[in-house]
């Protein structure tokens, strides 16, 4: 009949109309972007794609050098993704092997503000999870492109997977008034943060062409990545911008408790004679001075109070309760002590004394020494518990603000080639989170990568963390089905916290008489 004619083309041109939705939903190339369309790579992995080199902001040299980050120029045609961009400006290592510049690293340059999308979405409809990676090693190495931060393993459990660079060393994180009174806000020397700021913003307005979420968005890192990450959730520049925080062995205060940020007028003081000896003044003569000058003169200031990216120290900004509200998931690892050993006892106790004055008796209760040996072990054991503490606080600041928390102690022991096990070390637990053992560690530990690679133990935990990381940029909880249950945060009467470790019951937890002595020291200065 007429009308059943009718009602068949009817649904054909509905099931056409739907096939061209779905065709013009895959994610294929070229990807189109809001500053041009871009041609990425298929992985080793089937159904994940990998997009490189991706200009997030625009070079920041000459006239942008020590500006923060300013939008791309549009490009035209289709461009190759498939290669990672320039890392930035750093040492090669001091003392030690600088992973990001290896030979087969990407060039170094000044140009280097690029990022790096891994992502197993089958329809830009997809809207998934989507994971920011802040990388660390001291405001001054490490790039995205490192194999170790590679995003396919966490990707395949179904989140987009970003890295990024961000400007280093004086390049990242210089202040001098002439910078100041030239930037349009009062301001000068987090470029590095503001670098960071501008990936998320790219996130914000692009992550939805490789099938992410922009608004379920999780920022995660490591040392100085972990630190700026924190301070991030208290700067008035990122509101909305991410939902949920993994800091991995660092927090605002640094790899531990601090009572003030850096302010801008004793950077600035620092750059002006830093300036100064390299025959600069103005402007002009400082954005004038070659890479290679301002590399051998100028230093970094690290994440400073500039009035602008950190409106005022975050401290005070937790304390009144006026961080962004977001997820946090954070802890430290059983080793990360960074601060050297005191094997003589009386200068433990004359350090100790000076900075837990009031409270130093209880201090050397908790931390007794009567030898050198002891005095060398309590030194290390003080800079692993106030690594712990920065997080459980961080925590306990995000709880009060009603979000939740959940705090972990990394103690797994990354293994060598003979002998005894290696101490789970500042860094260690980064292969585990992106579940990429066999690959070169970020600081030399004494592990062996091929062993790592090839230790069914290790295998386990690093799925078990990688699946925990990935569960909470999903729903703001670690936990899921088959994995060890993980407590929330509930508050300073407890260590509501979890050990990663093959064997967790062989491990214990800082002590809550300890937490409460670094609590009341905190506080206590605060006052």
């Amino acid at each position: 009949s007429r009308v059943m004619q009718k009602s068949i083309v009817a649904l054909a041109a509905g099931a056409a109309a739907l096939l061209a939705l779905c065709a013009q939903a895959e994610i294929r190339d070229p990807v189109r972007l809001d500053d041009g369309r871009m041609r990425g790579a298929d992985t080793h992995v089937d159904g994940i794609r990998v997009f490189k080199g991706i200009p997030f902001a625009a070079p920041p040299v000459d006239e942008l050098r020590w500006q923060m980050p300013q939008p791309v120029e549009s490009w035209r045609g289709v461009r190759d993704a498939t290669e990672f961009g320039n890392i930035c400006i750093q040492a090669p290592g001091r003392g030690r092997l600088n992973i990001a510049v290896l030979p087969e690293s990407p060039p170094m340059d000044e140009d280097c503000l690029y990022l790096n999308v891994w992502t197993p979405a089958e329809s830009q409809s997809d809207q998934l999870p989507v994971m920011v990676y802040f990388y660390g090693g001291a405001w001054t190495e490490g790039a995205g492109s490192i194999p170790i931060y590679d995003g396919t393993a966490l990707a395949e459990k179904g989140v987009v997977v970003v890295t990024m660079n961000y400007r280093l060393g004086a390049f990242g994180f210089f202040a001098h008034p002439a910078l100041t009174a030239d930037s349009g806000t009062q301001s000068s020397g987090n470029y590095g943060l503001g670098d960071k700021i501008a990936s998320l913003q790219w996130v914000r307005d692009n992550i939805a062409a490789f099938g992410g979420d922009a608004n379920n968005v999780t920022v995660f890192g490591q040392s100085a990545g972990a630190a700026s990450i924190a301070a991030l959730v208290a700067s008035p520049r990122v509101d909305g911008l991410f939902q949920r925080a993994i800091s991995q062995s660092g927090t605002w205060m640094g790899l531990g408790p601090s009572n003030a940020m850096r302010t801008l007028a004793s950077a600035e003081e620092a750059g002006v004679t830093q300036a100064e000896a390299a025959g600069a003044s103005t402007v002009d003569e400082l954005r004038a001075l070659s890479a290679d000058q301002v590399f051998a003169n100028l230093r970094s200031a690290g994440v400073i109070v500039d009035g602008w990216v950190m409106s005022e120290d975050a401290n005070t900004v937790f304390e009144a309760g006026r961080q962004n509200s977001v997820d946090v998931l954070t802890g430290s690892n059983k080793n990360d002590a960074f601060f050297p050993a005191m094997p003589d006892l009386e200068a433990f106790r004359n350090r100790m004394t000076g900075q837990w004055g009031d409270l130093a008796d209880r201090y050397f209760a908790a931390y007794p020494a009567s030898t050198g040996e002891e005095a060398a072990a309590m030194t290390t054991q003080t800079s692993n518990d106030g690594t712990f503490w920065i997080s459980r606080i961080f925590a306990e600041f995000q709880r009060l603000k009603g979000n939740r928390a959940w705090v972990y102690q990394f103690a797994q022991n990354p293994p060598g080639g003979n002998g005894p096990e290696f101490p789970a070390s500042h860094a260690a637990e980064i292969p585990y989170v992106f579940n990429n053992l066999g690959e070169l560690p970020l600081f030399p530990d004494g592990s062996i990568a091929y062993y790592s690679g090839t230790s069914e133990p290790d295998a386990r935990v690093a799925d078990q963390m990688s699946s925990y990381w990935t569960n909470f940029a999903r729903t703001g909880d670690p936990n899921g089905p088959g994995l060890p249950r993980w407590p929330e945060h509930t508050g300073l009467n407890a260590v509501d916290a979890i050990i990663l470790d093959i064997e967790p019951d062989t491990e214990s937890l800082p002590g809550l008489e300890r937490m409460q002595l670094f609590d009341e020291r905190y506080y206590h200065s605060r006052r």
